[in-house]
Order: structure tokens, then sequence, then C-alpha cells
């Protein structure tokens, strides 16, 4: 019989003391301070927490719903188990799509990335290969279907973004923080979304030579706050918030963008209140009649045998079908995907100051991918 791991008599009483508090019905429950917090997450990420007791933590924490001290002592906790790479690109953009993934259409937000290094911005997405509870298509599955490497250094994506020769990049969790990917079990058992679900977008693991530049994507209105306060917090350089489809940086094409603006350019600061903006889609001719590509119908579902609970497709077959239709987007073949990469690098470009217009940022990306300069920055990057 194999003997339980030990645990510190510390980290023991620290669990105990804060499940007590935060775990105590909705009137009851006390909040942490901000350092209590990062010291439990520690405990979480360092794997001197009983596993059962940090499940309870999580949950329980989740009903009672998370504080600013709270969210930001989870987020220093995290950052300081994140490798941190400085690039020598003077501006980098940080893309952080859902890390639970797609699974209700077909997203080309990755390809996002080569046509901003095609217009001159250096930019990189973090995420995992499968997270829930979707267990949807992500980068790591897309790029991986396009025959490149998801598991590349925090140093060599730095190199990269500052290589005028491919300029984007890609980073997983497995890699930039190690300690965070192996609570994905955990997370997983649990069911509920926990509050890494919510502050993993927010890791900075490539800082730019001169400013760093947040990207990502939400749907309910109250994690809008929650970004904004934290990106700060972060001190990233500025935010762009896009309410996209199924949470992710491309919005619906069949409505005006709706977007959320911090910094545009300057150091965002403690406080700092951000804009909110409409862009018209049918003044850049992104207007259209779906909201983003859909699944095929023919597409095989996932198999019961081998695949966690909650996944829907075959992910393989379905990031293959990404990978096809996104490298014949930047081929020059028109569709949602090839208008994913174009409004996708276009808001990026328009927000952090690459181009003060929209539209000139929109016939920007256009033209990366009509010279074929992003399909090359593509190839050249996985």
């Amino acid at each position: 019989m194999i003997a339980p791991p030990s645990y510190t008599v510390a980290d023991a009483a620290l669990m105990r003391s804060a499940i007590q508090r935060v775990a105590t019905g909705p009137e009851l429950s006390k909040n942490l301070s901000r350092e209590e917090t990062r010291s439990v997450i520690h405990a979480l990420l360092d794997g001197s927490a009983d596993p059962v007791q940090a499940g309870v933590f999580l949950i329980g924490l989740r009903m009672k719903r998370e504080t600013v001290d709270e969210l930001k002592g989870v987020m220093d906790a995290l950052q300081d188990r994140t490798e941190l790479v400085h690039s020598s690109a003077d501006n980098v953009v940080s893309i952080a799509d859902p890390y639970n993934g797609f699974n209700r259409t077909l997203q080309g937000s990755l390809f996002v990335l080569p046509v901003l290094a095609a217009c001159g911005v250096s930019a990189y997405s973090h995420g995992v290969e499968l997270g829930g509870p979707k267990f949807g298509v992500t980068h790591h599955t897309t790029l991986k279907a396009l025959g490149g490497h998801p598991l590349r250094t925090t140093g060599s994506v730095a190199e990269r973004l500052a290589d005028p020769n491919i300029g984007w990049g890609y980073i997983d969790q497995r890699v930039m923080c190690p300690a965070l990917h192996n609570l994905n079990n955990l997370r997983t058992l649990i069911v509920k979304r926990p509050v890494f679900s919510t502050t993993e977008a927010l890791i900075s693991p490539i800082k730019g030579a001169c400013k760093t530049h947040l990207v990502t994507g939400y749907v309910h209105k109250p994690y809008r706050d929650t970004y904004c306060m934290l990106a700060q917090h972060m001190e990233y350089d500025s935010l762009l918030l896009v309410r996209g489809t199924e949470g992710g940086i491309i919005p619906s094409f069949r409505a005006p963008a709706h977007v959320v603006r911090i910094g545009e350019g300057a150091r965002i600061r403690e406080n700092e209140q951000f804009e909110e903006q409409d862009i018209d889609l049918e003044s850049l001719d992104l207007n259209r009649s779906y909201r983003a590509a859909d699944i095929p119908e023919d597409m095989p579902l996932a198999s019961v045998a081998n695949n966690p609970v909650g996944m829907k497709w075959d992910i393989g077959a379905l990031s293959t079908l990404c990978a096809e239709q996104g490298r014949m987007a930047l081929s020059g073949n028109s569709g949602p995907l090839q208008d994913a990469a174009v409004l996708g690098a276009a808001l990026i470009m328009w927000h952090t100051g690459k181009e003060p217009d929209i539209k000139i940022a929109t016939e920007k990306a256009r033209a990366a991918i009509a010279s074929g300069e992003a399909l090359q920055r593509l190839e050249a990057g996985i």
C-alpha cells in the first residue's frame, strides 16, 4: 500500500483556517487578505496542500465570490510561479483566448498572430492543450495540427517575437507555469470553474522592452470589471478587452464590435477608468450574416472512451479543419476565418497605436494577407 503524501503542519493549518472562513455559506463566510490568499495559492501550486482541501477551498472561494484583494492575491501567486522573460522587441502584445477552447464555432484567432507579425506587431498567445469544462479547440491543438511545436520554451518564443522574419509565437501553460498546469486534473474533478479560469488569462510570461499590451475576451459583463482591475494590477501598458464569440478575442460579425479599452498606449494606472466603444463593422466591410464559422454537421463526435466528460467533438479532426481553413484564409481564400484574422489584427493595431485609424488598420491587415507575407510568417513561426 502506498503511503499518502505528507503535508507540512504550517500548510495544513493555513488551509484549515482558509476553508473555515471562505466555505461557511453565503452569509457567514469571511474574506481573506491579499497576502493570505497568496500563501494559500502558493500551497496549492507547490503541492504542499492536501488535494481534498485544495478542492474544497477553490469551490468555497468560487461560491463566496472572490474579493478584489483575493483576486490580486491569486494573481500574485500565479506570477510568482511563472517564468518571466524580457523580449528585445520594443512592443509586445499578449493574447489570451479562453483556455477551455471553442466547441460551438470554428475560430480563427490563432491566425491573427502572423497577420500582426506581417504588419510589424510582435504578438504571442498562451493557453493549454485541453481545458474544461468545454475541452474545445485551442491554439495549442490548432498549432499542432499545422505541424507546429506548441511546447517551445518561453525564452525561445521571446526570441521569435524579435525575429524580423517571424514576430509571433505561442506559449503553453505547461511550459510557462507548470505548477498551475499540474492542477488541471483537480480543476476537472471539481467541475465548477475555479478562480484560475479568470486569472490565468492575465499571466504575463513575456514583457516587451518598452511596452506590453494585453488582449483578451469576455462574454458576461461582470468579467469586464474584473479584467480591467487585474490588468491594472499586473501593470500592463494597455488592455483591449473584446466581447467576443465564445469569450474569445474575435467579436461576432453580425453586430457592431464591442470593445473595452484602457491605456491606449500609455501605462495604465490603478483605478484608471476604462472606455467602451462599439465599432461599426459595415464601415470596415466586415458585417456578415454569420457571427463566426459554423462547425460542419458531419464533424465526428468525441468518443466516450479516453476523453474527458464534456468534450463534444473529435478534437483532432476539428483542429485539423481549423488549421486547414486558417491556412487557406492566409492564402487568400475569403470567408469567416479570413475575416477573423483581419478584424482581430486590425483591432489590435488600432488599439496599440500602430495605426491611428481602424479603417487603415483593416486595410493593412488585408494587404498583409494579399501580399502573402502573413502566410510566410505563419509557416516561419509554426
